[in-house]
């Protein structure tokens, strides 16, 4: 697939927002990412909703993953922008990462043997990570997301999506498995340690019916969380 350049607009065919009009999608370079970072932040802010309280502290540790993101080799984004007659475009969602290095330091510290056929995607620099999705409330359930990470992967003709969610955010973990994802183990990061599940994204032919070593695992499978965690990202 041609990418598209960094903004260049392309519709969303087949998809309608819930205030009607119409959705775009186009990357973001790191730099035009960077100068939209506080409209990102207001974004993810009402996609979470923080409390008043926590507003301050949700938006700072967003800003504070993106800026480390931005600095990542390969830094892309993908945003979703509505439009409607006779108003200004509204950012209703993002997605953005970078590809995953060849030499497999994104998967220090997985439990166990890593499967072989993430390995070998690895190797081949055929994984992206795609380390945050945020949609507007209004379109989380309209399918929004999946189209962003599938054209965010395609983008970059990878063909494995990579992910790392903390162990306690059950809400987050519970919306990427919405969207495809599926958990393949464990990864323990220091300092902390901190234990986060890795998700995973085929793309393509390689699905949950065709896994090649991905199926569902219960002993992949995280404890069931309390509800009302913090939906952060990480």
């Amino acid at each position: 697939m041609t990418r598209s350049g960094p903004g260049q607009a392309q519709k969303l065919e087949g998809y309608e927002p819930s205030t009607g009009g119409a959705v775009y999608l186009r990357g973001l370079s790191r730099w035009q990412a960077e100068g939209q970072r506080q409209d990102l932040a207001d974004l993810y802010v009402e996609s979470t909703g923080a409390e008043s309280g926590e507003e301050y502290h949700s938006r700072e540790g967003f800003l504070s993953r993106l800026a480390a993101d931005v600095r990542q080799p390969g830094f892309d984004m993908m945003v979703a922008e509505a439009t409607v007659e006779g108003e200004a475009a509204a950012l209703v969602g993002c997605a953005f990462g970078f590809p995953v290095r060849r030499d497999g330091t994104w998967w220090r510290g997985f439990h166990g043997p890593l499967p072989q056929r993430i390995e070998q995607l690895t190797a081949s620099g055929h994984v992206f990570a795609i380390t945050e999705i945020v949609v507007h409330p209004h379109e989380r359930d309209r399918g929004l997301a999946r189209h962003l990470q599938e054209r965010l992967l395609a983008d970059h003709q990878a063909s494995l999506g990579a992910t790392l969610l903390n162990q306690t955010n059950q809400v987050v973990y519970d919306a990427f498995r919405s969207w495809g994802w599926q958990d393949v183990g464990a990864v323990e990061r220091q300092p902390g340690p901190t234990v986060l599940r890795a998700l995973v994204l085929p793309l393509g032919e390689w699905t949950a019916e065709k896994p090649d070593g991905l199926a569902h695992n219960p002993g992949t499978e995280r404890p069931r969380e309390a509800d009302g965690v913090d939906p952060g990202m990480r």
